[in-house]
């Protein structure tokens, strides 16, 4: 997704309960399965750091807590402003719970459902699917948030080794591989800005000195 696409998403997820999962995807690009298993002794609201330990994955048909991805993938990312409001926010609505069954669920996740329980990995993917469609952007998949994490790290100048350290990627290499990806993105949209110039009459008010227009021999 574009910074502006990335906006408008946002913006319309935070009418909704998973609001601070979007944040957390798009801002510093955790995993489908890193999001749901997150657990809140694992966030620290205070220091605004996140510590990745776990996963919530469909095995074998059942919903398990496994180890992160890779090695690397185990992690602390630093939180932006905007994630620790969304997690306060979530904090407060799931403390105002009629049950407060989440506090009882045995496995201390952030994000469940309304009962308490963990949220199905595909369910995730069908709400992001409406609040893609809410939101007027294109669809994509949820997984797609994490490339759309790393392009906007990019764009903002950040190198490869700090985008790597962020989305716990097992290797530089595959790091490069989105980098390279996102590299040719801007390219294109620094040809297009060309080709608007190009488009143009060439010329600015500030810049004339009376001899535009005139040939020039070289």
């Amino acid at each position: 997704m574009t910074a502006e696409e990335g906006r408008r998403l946002l913006a319309a997820a935070r009418s909704n309960r998973l609001w601070a999962a979007y944040e957390l995807a798009v801002r510093i690009g955790l995993r489908r399965g890193e999001v749901l298993g997150l657990r809140w002794s694992d966030v620290d609201l205070y220091e605004g750091v996140v510590t990745v330990r776990q996963a919530l994955q469909r095995v074998g048909g059942e919903l398990l807590i496994v180890a992160p991805k890779t090695q690397r993938s185990a992690r602390r990312v630093a939180l932006p402003t905007e994630c620790v409001t969304a997690q306060r926010a979530q904090q407060i609505a799931d403390g105002k719970a009629a049950d407060d069954a989440w506090k009882g669920n045995g496995h201390d996740l952030v994000f469940t459902t309304k009962n308490g329980t963990p949220i199905e990995p595909r369910n995730l993917n069908r709400s992001f699917e409406a609040l893609c469609a809410r939101a007027e952007v294109r669809r994509v998949r949820f997984h797609d948030l994490r490339r759309t994490c790393a392009s906007l790290l990019h764009e903002q100048d950040a190198d490869a080794r700090m985008i790597m350290e962020v989305l716990g990627h097992s290797s530089i290499l595959v790091t490069m591989d989105i980098y390279a990806f996102v590299r040719l993105d801007s390219q294109r949209s620094a040809f297009d800005r060309v080709g608007d110039a190009l488009r143009g009459d060439g010329s600015r008010p500030d810049d004339d000195d009376g001899t535009a227009g005139v040939p020039v021999t070289v």
